[in-house]
């Protein structure tokens, strides 16, 4: 069990971002105090430690290169504005439309808010001298974002590797609850929009898998393979299911596909019309015995990376505890 997993059963309506967010702006500040430069030296280094605190690395980092990259074009820009003796109001204005230009033209998905106060800070105050300012504020939030990443980095990292796996098990259970609800004799049929939903789902959860550490890449990337393999079984899967969905007859299930979904615990009508194979019948069966393959195929796939993680069965490491529920092995 995970430590946010322990915070929800404790019923704390905190996460554990939250927690880390705190001690590193606490941290942030007491490191501040006496090494800062600049007169809002506090503000600076909790602007810079909130910001370091992000779902992964990647995040985190492309935040500590905004927060550095923002204050210095802003800085440079009012340095610029200075050297060409422009009045002050006037500098803000052609400034501004410079900086939102330029955002614009490199096709930043980032906002230019941070260079902006930093261009209208240095410009309408008279007694702020741009480089110290520039370089003071560089400091401070550097402090600010050198502690948010070590503590991003290095106290419980972030790791979504549960929720995927969460997920994948809860395939199975929607696949076998599919094929019941196809096959249970009810005019009611099923819908594959909820197994689309979360393979979706599963798709945002591998980015932010593929962006979370900075050590161990490689295995890191072992996992990920396997990771996007069970992912594309997934996708087929999801391809078998609207296929049976949009079946404008639906067939009759032969004996081992019945068989083999009673293995599984589906619930289905017990009528079986005797009578010759229909196009339907060997249609609808081909595409449950599809299912039901990529199921085994998805089960095989994260069992070896289980495996992979634990080490290879033995005397002095058991077999791993299987991936999926006992309940509903083939």
């Amino acid at each position: 069990m995970t430590i946010e997993d322990r915070l929800r059963a404790w019923r704390i309506p905190v996460g554990m971002r939250t927690i880390k967010t705190t001690i590193a702006v606490i941290l942030a500040l007491l490191v501040v105090q006496p090494y800062g430069t600049s007169t809002a030296k506090v503000v600076f280094a909790t602007i810079g430690a909130m910001s370091a605190v992000g779902p992964t690395f990647k995040a985190s980092a492309v935040a500590c290169l905004t927060q550095i990259c923002s204050v210095t074009v802003g800085a440079v820009m009012a340095v610029i504005m200075a050297e060409l003796k422009v009045p002050p109001m006037a500098a803000v204005g052609i400034g501004i439309i410079i900086l939102l230009w330029m955002y614009q033209y490199s096709h930043l998905k980032l906002l230019p808010v941070l260079p902006c106060l930093v261009l209208v800070n240095i410009c309408l105050t008279s007694e702020i001298e741009a480089a110290p300012y520039a370089l003071g504020r560089l400091w401070d939030t550097a402090i600010g974002l050198g502690i948010g990443m070590l503590i991003n980095t290095l106290v419980f990292p972030y790791d979504n590797s549960q929720k995927i796996r969460q997920t994948m098990v809860s395939l199975d259970s929607d696949l076998i609850a599919f094929l019941e609800d196809m096959f249970d004799g009810d005019e009611h049929q099923p819908e594959a929009e909820n197994i689309g939903r979360k393979i979706v789902a599963l798709e945002e959860q591998l980015k932010l898998f593929a962006d979370q550490r900075l050590f161990r890449r490689k295995r890191q990337k072992r996992e990920l393979k396997t990771l996007r393999t069970c992912e594309d079984i997934a996708h087929e899967l999801l391809i078998e299911l609207e296929t049976l969905q949009n079946m404008k007859r639906k067939g009759t299930l032969n004996e081992e596909n019945r068989q083999a979904l009673q293995k599984l615990g589906a619930k289905l009508s017990q009528t079986h019309h005797q009578r010759p194979e229909s196009v339907e019948d060997v249609v609808v069966n081909y595409h449950v015995a599809r299912a039901l393959q990529l199921r085994k195929d998805l089960k095989a796939e994260l069992a070896g990376r289980a495996e992979r993680k634990q080490g290879k069965p033995g005397e002095n490491n058991p077999s791993p505890e299987p991936i999926w529920p006992r309940r509903g092995i083939l």
